[in-house]
């Protein structure tokens, strides 16, 4: 998206009243953006979303009901034009792989300081990737602690791949034509060579090293 001389339109989902309102507040002095919508519930951000224009989906993690992550992934079912800033106060390593594998952007602390968020919303709305420095040191210290990935075959990577698109065992073993228990020893074993702790890490580390 262009947002040269273009107004970027802004949802809100945080369920703290208080910290909400500050947002639209600093928000809207912001000459190029609009928050068109507030939400203090995930369900209540999705419903919204088919009734308003968003470019850019500023969201918690920690919401009541359904979480942040979760709620990112419907959004791009929703309305997949729209980008998701993940704008929270944990800088949870499990969190952060969750929030890229849901489809968020852009991962901005709420410790940091406002310009910071305003360039945030401003890469995800052009596109790009955003992380506040906080995140991003952790991240890259993650990636560099990591030892050489082993190598896949090409049903881990099959698998692999289903797993990405969010697809339970049961499912993946549908697909492949497979047993669920056939399934779970492959994840097993791509665990173990990708040095990841749970599915989502294995999908983005597999991603990021370019393997699907």
């Amino acid at each position: 998206m262009d947002t040269t001389d273009r107004t970027i339109r802004l949802q809100l989902v945080e369920d703290h009243d208080l910290t909400r309102f500050g947002l639209r507040m600093l928000l809207s002095a912001q000459p190029d953006f609009q928050v068109v919508a507030e939400g203090r519930t995930a369900e209540e951000g999705l419903e919204q979303l088919g009734h308003f224009e968003v470019d850019v989906v500023l969201m918690d993690i920690n919401l009541p009901g359904m979480d942040g992550i979760q709620a990112a992934q419907e959004v791009r079912r929703v309305r997949p034009d729209a980008q998701v800033v993940m704008f929270t106060a944990s800088n949870r390593r499990d969190q952060l792989f969750a929030a890229l594998a849901s489809g968020a952007v852009a991962y901005c602390l709420k410790s940091a300081p406002p310009e910071v968020m305003f360039q945030a919303i401003r890469s995800a709305a052009s596109g790009a990737v955003f992380f506040d420095p906080e995140s991003a040191r952790h991240l890259l210290h993650t990636v560099q602690g990591s030892a050489p990935l082993a190598p896949l075959t090409e049903r881990d990577m099959a698998i692999l791949r289903l797993v990405a698109d969010g697809q339970a065992n049961k499912d993946i073993a549908a697909t492949l034509g497979i047993s669920v228990g056939l399934v779970k020893k492959h994840i097993g074993e791509i665990l173990e060579k990708l040095q990841a702790t749970d599915r989502t890490q294995a999908a983005i580390k597999a991603f990021r090293a370019g393997l699907i």
